[in-house]
């Protein structure tokens, strides 16, 4: 399968592509744990059908330490027992934020306050932007094609 387009090639999407990536150093940088920026990435990742960054974010995780056993039950974490309350909550305002045209409401008061008993400030606002992050970086993918399978942890940092 072959791209639509290619983002590392092209003059006006490598100035943008800097600033994307300076984006997510700065959120890897943040007090949002490391797991819980994958987990939420990859679940992001998986309502989008985002092959590429699935590809990523699996990959990213397991190099970091995570097991295959809650890898492979990102996708129906909400009848899984190996994830944490506050990753519980990450998940399901992740969710709730992908799917913001499912629901008239946005991102439930519920869900928020979910997501405010285990994170503060700082690590609620690094979620928004990841979550916001991810699904941009998803639909660039899903327009252009992007084929999925050849990263190697680590390839873009």
């Amino acid at each position: 399968m072959d791209a639509r387009l290619n983002f590392f090639t092209d003059p006006t999407a490598g100035k943008a592509i800097k600033h994307f990536m300076a984006v997510g150093k700065a959120l890897k940088d943040s007090p949002l744990p490391a797991v819980t920026q994958e987990l939420v990435s990859l679940r992001v990742s998986q309502i989008n059908g985002c092959a590429v960054c699935i590809d990523i974010h699996t990959k990213e995780a397991a190099a970091a330490g995570e097991t295959s056993v809650r890898l492979n039950l990102v996708a129906a974490w909400r009848e899984a027992t190996v994830f944490t309350e506050a990753e519980r909550a990450a998940l399901e305002l992740a969710e709730e934020g992908t799917r913001v045209a499912d629901a008239a409401g946005g991102v439930s008061d519920e869900v928020w306050a979910r997501a405010a008993e285990h994170y503060d400030e700082e690590q609620l606002t690094a979620l928004v932007i990841l979550v916001s992050l991810m699904n941009m970086a998803n639909r660039m993918n899903v327009i252009t094609r992007q084929p999925a399978g050849d990263y190697k942890p680590g390839q873009f940092h």
